[in-house]
This record gives C-alpha cells, structure tokens and sequence, in this order.
C-alpha cells in the first residue's frame, strides 16, 4: 500500500487518521502485529507525531490496539466474553465466583470509600485484592473492602494473613443476608499497581465499575474493580446485571 497522505477535512486530524488507521490494521495487520514506530508511521501518513499519538491513543482506547511495556504497540485481538455480576444477590466468594484472591491486609481504606462504608478515618478494614482471568489473559483487577463490623465471626488464629485471610473473610461474609447492590460505571487510567497486574502502561485506559453491597440496613462492602478498556465492553442488560461481550465485528485481519 502507498503513502497515504492527509487532506483537509472538517473534523480533527487525528479523528480523519484514526479512520484510516483502522482500514490499515483490517487490511494489512493480524492480532498480535507490532506497528512501525511513531517516527515511519507519522512519515508513511504524512503527519506529526503529536496528531499520530493522539489517533493511537483513541485506537487503544477503542479496544484496537494495545501499547505493552518493552514490546510496543501491537493489534489488539478481539475482546473477550466475560460475564460479570449477573446475580443481584449473591456476596463475593460464594459458589461460582470467577475471581481469585491474591491478598487481604487490614488497613485504612481510600476516604472516599471510608465514607461509603461510615468508618472512621483511622479504622481499619479488610482490604482484599483479587483478579480474574478469562482464556489465559488477564481482564480485572479488584479491591473489595470489608469492615470488622460485617464479619463478627472472623477468628484472627484462624486466618492469619494473605489468602488465607482473603479466604475466611469472604467465607464469614456470606453469613450476612444481603440486601441489594448498586454499581457505577467510570472511565479511568490505570494505576501502577493495578496496570502492572492487567499487564498494562500506568494511564492505560480502564473502566471502574464500583458496588456497594447492602446487608442490615447499612454498606457492607465496598469493591472497586478495574477492567481493562481494550478487552471489555459493558453493557446492562434488563436485569441489572452487568456483561462483558465480545464483539463478532472487531476483528484484524
């Protein structure tokens, strides 16, 4: 294919570039294809590096393209069909449950989650960290806070730290009846710790889905789970559950 130069249109260059980058990566490249870098592609399409960042970064942000740390940028494959809280009713860890715990520490929570929960701002809570992974590809990371006051059987002796205390917390969890729960959904950058786990750049595009589940008349838990934009798309369905599904029309050729 030859150069492809730019011609003035009515909306932004980098939106006219993204288009014509999108026929590129359906013409020219398959999934896993690292690009040309910044300086040959600006050069190939006859435009500044500035307006070609800005078009990769809204491709990344779409689900087409993904910038790995020490490989570069690579066709993203198609995303993954994931479903995700599709029961109203059932606490994290009960039968079924797609995440794996990674870690549990007892510590202060984020203010803004404190508030949520009506903790003090120096009591601490159950912060247990967990991910999932969907056909061998890592697509969530969480932090779900539990506060003392909602698992009144936990036994320190018997869980003393790490997963195993992930595992007992949860465990005692389900002895509450659960209420309800409501989730927001929210663009966001990832966070170094959360990128470095979803095998992303720190700032990489992700979305935060936050739910409070209810027990007692009052916020139990807290969970803020972070999903990688490029692999999920969410979508609410009558139920009010969420879902992540894979789109049959994003593919590379």
């Amino acid at each position: 294919m030859g150069t492809t130069q730019l011609e003035t249109v009515p909306e932004p260059k980098y939106w006219h570039l993204k288009t014509v980058l999108t026929e590129a990566l359906d013409s020219e490249f398959t999934v896993g294809e690292i690009l040309p870098n910044e300086r040959d592609l600006a050069a190939r399409f006859g435009v500044a590096r500035a307006t070609l960042r800005q078009a990769l970064e809204q491709l990344e942000l779409e689900g087409r393209l993904q910038r790995r740390r020490g490989v570069g940028t690579t066709v993203a494959p198609p995303r993954v069909g994931v479903a995700v809280g599709t029961e109203q009713h059932v606490w994290p860890g009960a039968v079924g449950d797609a995440w794996r715990s990674v870690d549990c520490e007892v510590a202060v929570p984020p203010a803004a989650v404190a508030d949520v929960l009506e903790t003090g701002p120096d009591d601490q809570v159950h912060t247990i960290r967990r991910s999932r992974v969907t056909h061998g590809q890592p697509v969530a990371a969480e932090l779900l806070y539990i506060p003392a006051s909602s698992v009144p059987g936990l036994s320190a002796i018997d869980a003393p730290s790490g997963t195993t205390l992930a595992r007992a917390v949860l465990r005692e969890l389900q002895h509450l009846d659960l209420e309800g729960q409501d989730r927001a959904v929210e663009l966001g950058s990832a966070r170094a710790d959360d990128a470095k786990e979803l095998d992303r750049l720190p700032g990489a595009p992700v979305l935060v889905v936050t739910t409070r589940y209810f027990a007692e008349g009052r916020t139990a838990a807290v969970s803020v789970a972070t999903y990688r934009a490029d692999t999920c798309r969410l979508t609410f369905g009558d139920s009010g559950g969420v879902e992540i599904h894979h789109d049959p029309e994003r593919r590379a050729s």
